[in-house]
């Protein structure tokens, strides 16, 4: 169970027009390009209100670091016989590619790791017509708090095996229930949930691209920090390249590559 729950009222439930995927990721670290996943738990719920959840335990192929273990109890022998997540990244892609996404600091966390590990498996994840909710952003725009504070502000109920991944991910459906019914000027609809909870209007997970205000994508690091990508390709053809030979995450790559073809193809 994971949660002790108290008697509360009815909640209100998710307005869906397409399926929505809590879900949480339990990982070797915080590094979004190099971090592997060693846990992940994913709650879809469908807009007749019917539910499907898994959780898999995952061998990351990399060693898990004795603090991150100490954070949530997952040892390199635990997962020594697990599959890998290339093993895995059919079925959770298939999971997931239907709907919106949804998780506790997921915008800046979750999914751009998991999207790390699906193009590393060799699935071309993005985030064309989902949206994403981001349910730590609702609560620290309307209380400060954290994921356990968070479920016993909204819902009175204690955490329970916090930092494993089934337990986050259903606690995280219940608070966004919850901020539903105490936000009245919150819209039950996941696409004005997706523009509340995102934090600024980037084009990759890692927000090394973003918009400026004539909507073209701009730099947000080194040298060329606010310029705009397509006339930095244009002037150094060097720094595409440059990119997609060093340590970049995956997506931002994939971003990248699809800005220069874009180009290319309107010449």
């Amino acid at each position: 169970m994971y949660l002790r729950q108290k008697q509360t009222k009815n909640k209100m439930e998710l307005n869906l027009t397409k399926p929505i995927c809590f879900f949480d990721l339990e990982t070797t670290g915080i590094d979004i390009g190099k971090d592997r996943i060693v846990e992940i738990s994913i709650l879809k719920i469908f807009p007749n209100g019917n539910k499907e959840s898994k959780s898999w335990l995952v061998n990351p192929t990399i060693p898990i670091p004795y603090e991150t273990t100490l954070v949530h109890g997952i040892t390199n022998e635990k997962v020594a016989n697990e599959p890998t997540f290339n093993e895995l990244a059919s079925q959770v892609h298939n999971m997931i590619k239907d709907s919106d996404l949804a998780g506790f600091n997921s915008d800046r966390f979750d999914i751009p790791l998991l999207a790390e590990e699906l193009l590393r498996a060799g699935i071309d994840f993005d985030m064309k017509g989902k949206v994403s909710v981001d349910v730590q952003t609702v609560f620290h725009k309307k209380e400060e708090r954290t994921l356990a504070a968070a479920l016993k502000f909204y819902t009175g109920n204690v955490l329970i095996n916090a930092h494993t991944a089934e337990a986050d991910t259903n606690a995280t459906y219940e608070i966004l229930k919850a901020q539903l019914d105490r936000y009245p000027d919150l819209e039950n609809d996941m696409k004005s949930l997706s523009e509340f909870t995102t934090r600024k209007k980037i084009a990759d997970f890692a927000g090394m691209i973003a918009f400026d205000k004539d909507n073209d994508e701009i730099f947000t690091f080194g040298k060329h920090k606010g310029a705009k990508v397509s006339k930095v390709f244009a002037t150094e053809p060097g720094y595409f390249s440059w990119i997609q030979n060093a340590d970049f995450p995956l997506y931002t790559k994939k971003v990248l590559t699809a800005i220069k073809l874009r180009k290319l193809n309107t010449k």
